[in-house]
């Protein structure tokens, strides 16, 4: 490697309330010399965060434009509605949508739930994310549905959320380039997937200026040449032996 080449790395993207944190430490277990470079991007930001170059894949909630991209769904969410701690849904273990029809409910324009029809009442005006619905909903103003993981990561003390039992779901996803799958790619696939460090292909990638080492699970041995026998076959052919004749009765 030249002094103007960089060292590799893998950049992933996560969008708000996806903790990568276990893929990271199983990364760092298995490829310890290759960086695993964290970066947090806005929901709607995040397909263009691959598509541009920023990052070699993302972890973000479908649905997206999937044009140019591959996407592995990974797991689903549940959908709560956060309210106010004195509410009159904050008494129930949990609620449907049909709970919210006197109520006004926020509809950010980062809403990671695909609503055919939103519930509730709508708002004079949609907030631009949902960090602001949450402040919405402090204030007074109204409700939000959002994914469980969003209700902790805005977590305040004067508000709570109930499962909201007919909602969409929000699934979260890894998305990467649609090109030529890298060999860092396939180890991060691996992770995700929970295959094994034996795995074909989750096993750790080569470090730069390491030999690959070779793959010794088969047990496999090399053949070596040998001189055909006198009857036209190779020696140790496992061909059966003739026996005596059987006498008749």
């Amino acid at each position: 490697m030249t002094g103007s080449e960089e060292p590799p790395s893998f950049k992933l993207g996560y969008v708000p309330g996806v903790t990568p944190s276990k893929w990271v430490r199983i990364w760092q277990e298995r490829s310890p010399r290759v960086p695993l470079v964290l970066v947090a991007t806005p929901a709607a930001e995040a397909a263009a965060l691959v598509r541009e170059g920023e990052a070699d894949a993302v972890l973000l909630r479908l649905p997206i434009d999937r044009t140019g991209l591959h996407a592995i769904p990974l797991y689903t969410e549940t959908t709560v509605v956060v309210v106010p701690k004195d509410h009159l849904l904050s008494a129930a273990d949990e609620v449907s949508v049909s709970d919210l029809a006197e109520d006004v409910v926020l509809h950010p324009l980062d809403d990671p739930l695909d609503w055919a029809q939103p519930p509730g009442r709508p708002a004079r005006a949609r907030p631009a994310t949902t960090a602001d619905a949450i402040e919405l909903v402090a204030a007074g103003v109204g409700l939000v549905a959002v994914p469980q993981s969003l209700a902790r990561l805005h977590h305040r003390k004067d508000l709570t959320y109930r499962t909201l039992t007919d909602a969409p779901e929000s699934r979260v996803a890894l998305s990467w380039p649609d090109e030529e799958t890298s060999d860092l790619m396939e180890l991060f696939i691996g992770i995700v997937r929970g295959r094994t460090v034996n795995s074909t292909r989750g096993r750790p990638v080569a470090q730069a200026g390491e030999p690959a080492k070779p793959d010794r699970r088969s047990g496999a041995k090399p053949v070596r040449g040998g001189k055909p026998n006198g009857r036209g076959g190779p020696r140790g052919s496992g061909a059966p032996k003739r026996g005596k004749p059987r006498r008749r009765s």
